[in-house]
């Protein structure tokens, strides 16, 4: 997935979350309200939810949106863990 996909996927699941400004959110918190969303709905639900509420409540979205992206924006990308069972190898310099 490129930068640019990944970083709407987290704005789109973190749209969906329960997580509101003024929770005054840390990078943590953010990390954590975006792995909730995919598990529960999927990164497709997560879009048809946001899709939803745009059409229910356009200019609240519009708003919601911006700070999602501003927030995101803000807060480094983690790099994706390694799949369960499957261990990082270290890189060495043959000798």
């Amino acid at each position: 997935m490129s930068k640019l996909n990944m970083m709407d996927a987290r704005c789109t699941a973190l749209f969906v979350s329960g997580l509101q400004r003024s929770d005054a959110p840390s990078a943590d918190a953010v990390a954590e309200a975006v792995r909730v969303s995919v598990r529960q709905f999927g990164v497709r639900g997560c879009a048809a939810r946001m899709a939803q509420e745009f059409g229910d409540h356009p200019e609240t979205a519009a708003d919601r949106m911006r700070w999602i992206r501003r927030l995101v924006g803000e807060i480094p990308a983690r790099p994706a863990p390694a799949p369960a069972g499957h261990a990082r190898r270290a890189h060495c310099a043959a000798a």
